[in-house]
């Protein structure tokens, strides 16, 4: 069986143009005419072997081998523009303040060393904290960007890229949790989260305590781990010891959903940090 090299400018159009859902945007987007651009198309099919595309109504969609080649061809220029951004970055030298909300810090050895690879001469000074602290110091300049929740605080600049349920957090060790006053464990000062959990619990005419209260996220999951109460939070980044419960299966009331989002000091960053805020972005939607 013969190799096959895919050409990588045409992998571009072609995921280009899934992309847009035209080809004519697509090659206006690449700088091409719509006849290069269908060309580009035909040798695709040709070397991959099978078609690609099939009619539908007046367009085209993808036949179930089209849909891999997408999915392939995503890949593969993924991988070309890294190393591309590596080699181009081998010299960029400089210094980046990063923030990240403490439900992510398991994040960081993935995220820095994604970036190091590529930037092995810009240093980064990284900070796990909580909402307000991020924020305050994304503000006021004090760090480039940060991942944190979208909780209704005033910030500029911010995009959201991901919005997670948020749900009752007991422990892992299945445990009784009809009881009254609902045991909660949570933050020592104001916390969205144990906002929403409280204001729940009162509109369901639940009473509650609280039972612990921690600076940090890990005084939080001791805490529920050791079944002194229930915690709130989405379901990313928890602990082995814990889980998350079946709200209606234990007598507990629904809770909204939350948005994520990179808060940045500027609208648009320099093309160095906008690069680490894509790797951030990366490591989440994979987490999700």
């Amino acid at each position: 069986m013969n190799k096959v090299t895919f050409d990588l400018d045409v992998l571009r159009s072609f995921v280009a143009g899934m992309e847009l859902g035209s080809f004519a945007k697509a090659a206006d987007r690449l700088g091409r005419s719509t006849s290069a651009v269908s060309a580009q198309l035909k040798k695709l099919e040709e070397q991959a072997g099978t078609p690609l595309f099939r009619k539908a109504g007046r367009g085209l969609a993808l036949t179930e081998a089209g849909e891999t080649m997408l999915s392939y061809a995503r890949r593969l220029l993924d991988l070309n523009d890294e190393a591309a951004a590596a080699l181009q970055g081998m010299a960029v030298e400089g210094w980046l303040r990063v923030g990240l909300q403490q439900d992510f810090g398991d994040l960081l050895p993935k995220i820095l060393g994604r970036f190091a690879r590529a930037h092995p001469k810009v240093k980064i000074e990284a900070r796990v904290a909580r909402n307000a602290e991020l924020l305050e110091r994304v503000t006021s300049g004090r760090l480039d960007f940060a991942l944190a929740w979208n909780d209704g605080a005033q910030a500029p600049h911010r995009t959201d890229i991901a919005h997670l349920p948020v749900r009752w957090i007991g422990p892992a060790v299945p445990q009784d949790w009809d009881v009254e006053p609902l045991p909660l464990v949570s933050y020592d000062d104001a916390c969205w989260f144990r906002s929403v959990g409280t204001a729940a619990l009162d509109r369901a005419n639940r009473p509650w305590r609280i039972a612990l209260t921690s600076p940090n996220l890990s005084g939080l999951w001791a805490g529920v781990e050791a079944g002194l109460g229930l915690s709130i939070r989405t379901p990313l980044g928890l602990p082995p010891g814990v889980r998350i419960l079946d709200a209606a299966a234990e007598g507990l009331p629904d809770l909204p959903s939350i948005a994520l989002g990179i808060y940045r000091k500027e609208a648009v960053l320099d093309p160095v940090a906008e690069r680490l805020v894509a790797i951030v972005r990366d490591e989440v939607q994979v987490l999700g």
